[in-house]
């Protein structure tokens, strides 16, 4: 029986959620350049592959925490999905933003959290971590307790493992980095010279530069 980690990733590559791009490398948020990208927001468009995000997302939440009062999304990419898990728990809804809006309330929070809620946040990928965990500070601020946060891809890297650890926020995710080099390789979606760039990248993500 396939482990739901491989099973995600085979259903990424089947609608090319995954794209690699060593000579045109991808710039992300944190700076770092990237011939990697996972692009699972495209999950949106399948509706049986979105309706398997929601129910497994679902699923690892009831079988993972325990008493949850309310779910957060991370602005943009999963405000969708966090909006559909919370519709299928019955439970409140919120989505975090990156910035507080520029005009009129000035919210960072979108939605209604009360003080003592037990909160779990969803968000569609992590890489360095940064920005999730500032949607968790938010959310504390919030004087609420942030039981755990569930995204579908992380790259888990060193630098994201130890943020959260310091953060105290376990992270739980549909899929990994590793789980998807794997069934790439497996599916011929990509060669080994690729992997040979994947795994010099990896080495040192934050100096990476392509080669000219």
């Amino acid at each position: 029986m396939k482990t739901l980690e491989r099973l995600f990733a085979e259903k990424l590559l089947k609608i090319k959620a995954i794209k690699l791009q060593p000579a045109n490398p991808f710039t992300w948020a944190s700076g770092w350049k990237s011939p990697f990208y996972c692009d699972n927001r495209k999950t949106l468009s399948y509706p049986s592959l979105r309706n398997f995000v929601k129910i497994e997302i679902t699923r690892l939440i009831l079988e993972r925490f325990g008493q949850v009062d309310a779910i957060a999304g991370v602005a943009t990419g999963a405000i969708p999905q966090g909006a559909l898990v919370a519709d299928a728990l019955n439970l409140p809804f919120v989505y975090i933003r990156s910035a507080p809006k520029d005009h009129g309330l000035e919210n960072l929070i979108e939605g209604e959290l009360r003080p003592g809620m037990k909160v779990v946040v969803v968000e569609d990928l992590v890489s360095t971590g940064g920005s999730s965990l500032k949607a968790v500070e938010a959310i504390r601020r919030d004087g609420c307790e942030v039981i755990g946060m569930i995204a579908a891809f992380t790259y888990g890297f060193d630098v994201a493992i130890k943020a959260f650890k310091d953060a105290k926020v376990p992270l739980i995710t549909l899929t990994n980095y590793d789980a998807v080099i794997e069934a790439a390789l497996r599916t011929e979606y990509i060669d080994e010279p690729d992997v040979a760039v994947l795994e010099e990248w990896r080495k040192d993500p934050s100096h990476w530069e392509p080669e000219k």
